[in-house]
């Protein structure tokens, strides 16, 4: 279990499908219909490959469904399975009406039931992996939240942008990227094993050059390249923070 890159892509995706689930009904109440359709794919895309990276690290379904057996307010990784599995679900069944033109009115039910997790999937993982006794993990605690979000909503940012250019994509990719630089920059202040990770360092430069991009005039070759920045920012902040934790293990076994 924990396995490389299961549990990394397991929080990438995760964090990208809860932050798309919200965008698509933030662009429905404000009359972006254009943008409700490629979100809650973008929202059913992630989820399920989250449930398959989980699955996959578990070893076999079984272990999957077998955490949905109890409910326990105590335990995130309880928490997190019961948040993940009606999520998926939903963006799912959200995905197909779209698509499909049909049903639309399940379709809006079920997105917006979506929307209203889709925070919880942007950072109940990180709330997992500060529950851990993991020493990078548990001292990013209070910041790490606020990582996993703003990293969560320029993902959500970056794939709209890959689709076309946006004007409520490009705030959105400002407003999680400036927060996940502002609540980076305290955490490696904090925590001193962060300050020297190679992804992380990746992480901002590709965040800061996919907001750069986002505001050159609408442009296709722009869009695209600013949503690419902005993912590729994504994967690197989740595996940065990932790695981060057995180097944090290592170091501490070293001074023992």
């Amino acid at each position: 279990m924990w396995k490389v890159p299961d549990v990394p892509a397991y929080l990438f995706l995760g964090g990208m499908a809860g932050a798309s689930a919200s965008m698509a009904v933030a662009a429905q109440v404000s009359g972006h219909s254009e943008l409700v359709g490629p979100a809650r794919i973008t929202a059913a895309v992630g989820s399920l490959a989250s449930v398959g990276a989980l699955v996959h690290d578990l070893g076999r379904p079984a272990r999957f469904l077998n955490m949905l057996r109890v409910f326990k307010v105590t335990s995130p990784l309880s928490v997190g399975s019961w948040i993940l599995a009606p999520f998926s679900g939903l963006t799912a069944l959200s995905a197909a009406t779209s698509v499909t033109g049909r049903f639309g009115g399940i379709g809006t039910l079920a997105g917006m039931a979506a929307g209203i997790l889709g925070p919880a999937m942007c950072t109940y993982t990180s709330v997992l992996l500060a529950d851990t006794a993991v020493p990078a993990w548990h001292q990013a605690y209070p910041e790490l939240p606020f990582v996993f979000a703003g990293s969560a909503m320029a993902s959500a940012a970056g794939a709209s942008l890959l689709s076309r250019p946006s004007g409520p994509a490009v705030r959105l990719g400002l407003l999680g990227g400036g927060l996940e630089l502002a609540s980076e920059a305290v955490l490696e202040r904090r925590v001193e094993t962060y300050r020297s990770s190679g992804l992380l360092t990746a992480a901002k430069a590709l965040t800061v050059a996919g907001a750069g991009l986002s505001l050159l005039p609408r442009h296709r070759v722009a869009s695209v390249l600013a949503g690419a920045s902005y993912l590729a920012a994504g994967v690197c902040t989740r595996f940065g923070i990932y790695r981060a934790g057995p180097a944090s293990l290592r170091q501490e076994q070293s001074l023992r």
